[in-house]
């Protein structure tokens, strides 16, 4: 059988997210018990943070099969992507390693430290 274009964008989609995210699911998972993750990035009212609840939906999304992947999945793996690139061109001057600007990218499930 063929794969439609859909497949081919899903497949791009797949690659893309997989470059950005560099962190293992356990590493990830680790990561969001810290007091570090839950005070980076923006918070809705006080609740949990945005990048905080994407890095749980990056490790769901990391243990699932890749054809058990949902639109919604998907969409927001393009959504990991697009966040990861923008933030990262953003990195400030001096050491990162206890930088906000680093706890949210780890949280978006990429450590800018990581080789």
């Amino acid at each position: 059988m063929a794969k439609d274009d859909g497949d081919d964008d899903r497949d791009a989609t797949w690659r893309d997210f997989r470059d950005a995210v560099n962190m293992t699911p356990s590493e990830l998972e680790k990561w969001l018990k810290t007091d570090e993750s839950e005070d980076a990035g923006q918070h809705k009212g006080g609740g949990e943070s945005v990048g905080h609840e994407s890095g749980r939906k990056i490790v769901a999304i990391l243990r699932a099969e890749r054809a058990d992947h949902s639109d919604a999945d998907y969409a927001h793996m393009r959504k990991v992507t697009g966040y990861v690139h923008r933030h990262a061109a953003q990195r400030p001057k001096g050491d990162i390693k206890d930088s906000t600007w680093r706890h949210s990218l780890m949280n978006w499930g990429h450590d800018p430290l990581k080789k």
